[in-house]
């Protein structure tokens, strides 16, 4: 005798039950907040990356550029131009250099009167500044000190300007270098607690008083030998 057999399938047409829904939402809401929290921590770190660059290359530019011009102070290839650095500040510096003629191009001509031959550095309202006679010209911005020490041609050298005072006159026609100490902040704030460092130069000195706020800052010095002076 041959056997059937019947099966009976039915199908359930039930929903999620309110406990089934809630679990389903906390457990996307907790990868939702996970991932907002990996996107908010990758975020801040891209932004303390790009204006630490940024700082850094401020300071790199504006050493450069104060380099490649102190080292030509006092340039005098035709021995009357009397070019010299006019004035030795710890926090200024204003010198002249006899680099070419009334046109672009042409060789030294006896005078500092040529364009970008009398040259002034310093800071105003946290910027560096140049000004060759014309105005003051941004270098970079967010420079929060300049300090300049000035030394003779002496081994050791020694310091003309002790404790950040300025080259007495008498004693300007000595300088044979110049060490130059900046400290530069980022654009904005990047610190979860305040930034309460004093920054020295070289000479233990202190040029930057805890600011106690929560930019972060760099402190770069260089030696500079002007090899135009003294010969």
């Amino acid at each position: 005798m041959e056997m059937k057999l019947k099966i009976n399938i039915r199908y359930l047409n039930q929903g999620f039950t309110m406990v089934e829904l809630l679990v389903a939402m906390v457990v996307a809401l907790l990868a939702l907040g996970a991932i907002y929290s990996t996107l908010l921590n990758q975020h801040k770190s891209y932004v303390v990356q790009e204006e630490t660059s940024a700082m850094n290359q401020n300071l790199r530019i504006a050493l450069f550029y104060m380099q490649r011009e102190i080292r030509m102070a006092g340039c005098d290839p035709t021995g009357n131009a009397n070019a010299r650095i006019k004035t030795a500040n710890a926090t200024s510096i204003n010198f002249t250099e006899d680099v070419g003629g009334d046109l672009d191009g042409s060789d030294s001509d006896g005078d500092t009167d040529d364009a970008n031959e009398d040259i002034t550095y310093c800071l105003k309202a946290n910027n560096l500044v140049k000004n060759t006679g014309g105005g003051n010209q941004m270098v970079v911005q967010n420079i929060d000190a300049l300090d300049f020490v000035y030394l003779d041609g002496s081994s050791p050298p020694v310091v003309l300007n002790p404790k950040g005072s300025d080259v007495a006159e008498e004693n300007m026609n000595q300088i044979r270098s110049v060490e130059i100490t900046m400290v530069a902040r980022t654009d904005r704030t990047t610190l979860a607690s305040p930034n309460n460092n004093a920054y020295l130069n070289q000479r233990g000195w202190e040029i930057l008083e805890p600011q106690n706020d929560n930019f972060s800052r760099r402190s770069l010095t260089v030696w500079i030998k002007c090899r135009n002076l003294g010969l």
